[in-house]
């Protein structure tokens, strides 16, 4: 890693979070004293190792505009987009007269308030001299079935399957790249990695915290704050 390679945060958070049930999208819940995504961002922010932050943030919001975070110097909104690479490659494109190809990005979702700084570091130093990248993940310890239409077909083996969990980083000029051939081939893209694995690349795996939840249902805000509470 040369010493004019720099980091870059990536937060996807257009999303409205229907599975919430909530008035509002879910990154602007409370968690405490403050929103998920405040939260999520003063993670981020605490590791001190990035350039800019860029949020990608739906131009109908009208959450955004109150937090102070949006007014942080490290912070630069872009727009987002339908889907969650849709809102990524914004925010890439937000950042384009500030980053280099070689520079990395680190995307992260907004809905993981719980990401601990020693993860953003693991990640950083097990990565900086790889040739693809890579993301954290957690190794499955539960029993997975395949399933069609209600019934098990059979079990896969947990030893191979990890959950994947964010921050994933990638080299700013690659992952934008597989994601422009990912929108014009119309492949679907669940995560960053998964852009990369459609171009034949195998990005690396690093084992991350077991606290680092994505907040999808209205039961997570509990988990959230306990973790929170225990740092």
């Amino acid at each position: 890693m040369s010493e004019s390679e720099k980091f870059w945060g990536v937060v996807p958070a257009a999303g409205v979070g229907k599975r919430m049930q909530s008035d509002r999208p879910k990154q602007y819940l409370l968690l405490g004293a403050t929103t998920v995504i405040e939260q999520t961002l003063f993670q981020l922010l605490q590791a001190d190792c990035f350039a800019g932050i860029a949020v990608a943030i739906s131009s109908e919001d009208p959450y955004w505009p109150t937090l102070s975070c949006s007014q942080h110097e490290k912070i630069i909104r872009a727009d987002g987009g339908q889907e969650r690479a849709d809102s990524v490659l914004s925010a890439l494109n937000a950042l384009s007269d500030k980053a280099a190809d070689d520079d990395w990005v680190l995307v992260h979702d907004a809905a993981r308030p719980c990401l601990k700084t020693s993860d953003i570091h693991r990640l950083i130093q097990t990565l900086k001299g790889d040739a693809v990248g890579g993301i954290l993940a957690l190794p499955s310890h539960d029993t997975l079935k395949n399933v069609r239409q209600g019934e098990i077909v059979d079990s896969v083996d947990r030893n191979k399957v990890w959950r994947a969990l964010t921050p994933q980083m990638f080299r700013y000029g690659a992952l934008k790249k597989v994601l422009e051939l990912a929108r014009e081939k119309g492949q679907v893209v669940t995560d960053e990695a998964s852009a990369f694995e459609l171009n034949g690349f195998q990005p690396k795996i690093v084992e991350g915290h077991t606290g680092n939840i994505k907040i999808t249902r209205p039961e997570d805000l509990i988990l959230a704050k306990f973790y929170l509470e225990q740092e």
